[in-house]
C-alpha cells in the first residue's frame, strides 16, 4: 500500500524498513503535550507550527507532514515550507533525515547558541539570524531587561525552507500570512523569496527595538543633566549592557547579508534586490546603535564627573564648617589652660564678651564662605 501511495519515491524499498524509516520521521511531528525529547514519552511535544507546500506562488490545500510535503513538492516543483520552534534533539533529527541536512547545521540549530552566519552544506545554504524584541517596562532601573533576544535558523535548499526559532521574538505567522495573501509573486522565486521575508521581518524589528531603546536614552540623558539628577549610575549601565546585548544581535548580521547581496548564481536576481534593501535597513540600525552606545558612554562620563563634583563640593561644606568651629575650638583651648595669669579671667562681662566675639567671627566667615561657595 505504501509503494502505491508513493509511486517512484519507494520502488525498490523493503516495506519493513520503508515503515519504519517513515515512522522515525513522521512520530515526532504527531504527538502532543509537553515534557520529553522523545515522541514515545506520554508528555511529548510537537515542534512544529506550520508545514505548507508552494507551487507558483500559491499554497496547496490540505495538510501536511514534513516528509509529505517534500514528496509533493517534489512531485509538482514547488517547494516546501516547514516552521519549527524550539525543536528537540528527536525532532530536528527526523526532519534531517528527510531533507539531508548537515549534522553540524543540525546541531547549531538545536543549541540555539550561533552568532549570525550564512554556511553551505552542499546545496543547502544555512542561515543565522539573532532575533530581538523590546521589553516594555514603567520606568528603567538596574535590573530592567530592555532588550529580549533569540535566534531565528534558515535552512534554504532547492525545494525547501526551513525557519528554526528560538524564542517569543519575530513570530512567522504574520509573515507567512502576507506572502500567501498580499505577495505570491514574491514567493514564485521560490525558498530564497521567504529566506528573505523572514530576514526582512527581522531586521524590521531591530528598527522598532532602536528606536524605542532611544526613548529610554532620552529619558536617562534628561534624569542625569536636570536640577535634581535623577538617573543613577546603575540605570546607566544596566541600558549600557541591554545595548551590548542588541549590538550582538545587529553588528555581526552585515557580512552574512553582504555576502547574499554579493552572490551570483545562488539567489535570484530580483531576491538580491529585496536583499538589499534589507542591507540598507541593517546599516541604519548598526549607526544608531553605534551612536547610541557613544552617547551612554558620554552621558555615563557627565554622571561620573557629577559625582566628583558633588564629591568635592560635600568635602567643601565639610571643610567650612570645620574652619568655623576651629575658632571656637582654638579660644576653649586656650582658656582652658590651667594658669593663674590669664587676660580677663577676674573681668565681670569676659565670658559674654568672649562669646560675642567669637560669635561675630562665626558670622563673618560663614558670610565668607557662602559668598565663596563653600556653603
Amino acid at each position: 500500500m505504501a509503494e502505491r501511495e508513493h509511486g517512484a519515491w519507494t520502488r525498490g524499498r523493503p516495506l519493513g524498513k520503508l515503515w519504519a524509516d517513515r515512522m522515525r520521521a513522521i512520530n515526532p511531528f504527531l504527538t502532543n503535550g509537553s515534557g520529553s525529547d522523545h515522541p514515545d514519552h506520554p508528555g511529548a511535544t510537537t515542534a512544529v507550527v506550520d508545514c505548507g507546500v508552494y507551487v507558483g506562488g500559491q499554497r496547496l490545500p490540505g495538510d501536511f507532514t514534513p516528509d509529505q510535503a517534500l514528496i509533493e513538492a517534489s512531485r509538482k516543483e514547488g517547494f516546501v515550507w516547514l516552521g519549527l520552534h524550539h525543536p528537540s534533539d528527536y525532532e530536528m533529527a527526523a526532519i534531517a533525515r528527510t531533507y539531508g541536512l548537515h549534522e553540524l547545521a543540525v546541531e547549531d540549530a538545536v543549541k540555539a547558541e550561533q552568532r549570525p552566519k550564512l554556511e553551505q552544506f552542499g546545496e543547502v545554504h544555512f542561515l543565522v539570524l539573532r532575533t530581538a524584541r523590546y521589553v516594555p517596562h514603567q520606568e528603567l532601573t538596574e535590573s530592567s531587561q530592555v532588550v529580549e533576544t533569540g535566534q531565528m535558523m534558515i535552512f534554504i535548499g532547492e525545494r525547501f525552507v526551513i525557519t528554526v526559532r528560538h524564542g517569543d521574538a519575530s513570530e512567522m505567522s504574520p509573515v507567512r500570512a502576507d506572502l500567501e495573501t498580499r505577495r505570491a509573486a514574491l514567493l514564485e522565486q521560490g525558498p530564497w523569496a521567504v529566506a528573505y521575508a523572514v530576514t526582512d521581518r527581522v531586521v524590521d524589528h531591530y528598527l522598532e527595538v532602536a528606536d524605542q531603546v532611544e526613548a529610554d536614552l532620552d529619558i536617562i540623558e534628561e534624569g542625569v543633566f536636570s536640577r535634581d539628577r535623577t538617573a543613577p549610575i546603575q540605570q546607566i549601565y544596566q541600558l549600557k549592557r541591554e545595548l551590548v546585548e542588541f549590538r550582538r544581535a545587529v553588528v555581526p548580521l552585515q557580512r552574512p547579508l553582504a555576502a547574499i547581496t554579493s552572490s551570483h548564481g545562488v539567489v535570484p536576481k530580483e531576491i538580491r534586490r529585496y536583499f538589499r534593501d534589507v542591507q540598507d535597513h541593517l546599516t541604519r540600525t548598526v549607526e544608531q546603535v553605534s551612536s547610541y552606545d557613544d552617547l551612554l558612554n558620554s552621558i555615563l562620563q557627565a554622571r561620573l564627573a557629577q559625582v566628583t563634583v558633588d564629591q568635592n563640593n560635600d568635602m567643601r561644606k565639610i571643610a567650612a564648617w570645620a574652619g568655623i568651629a576651629t575658632v571656637w575650638t582654638a579660644f576653649a583651648g586656650i582658656y582652658g589652660m590651667n594658669f593663674e595669669y590669664m587676660p580677663e579671667l577676674g573681668w565681670k562681662y569676659g565670658y559674654p564678651g568672649l562669646v560675642a566675639i567669637l560669635s561675630l567671627i562665626t558670622v563673618l566667615l560663614y558670610r565668607a564662605f557662602r559668598r565663596n561657595g563653600w556653603l
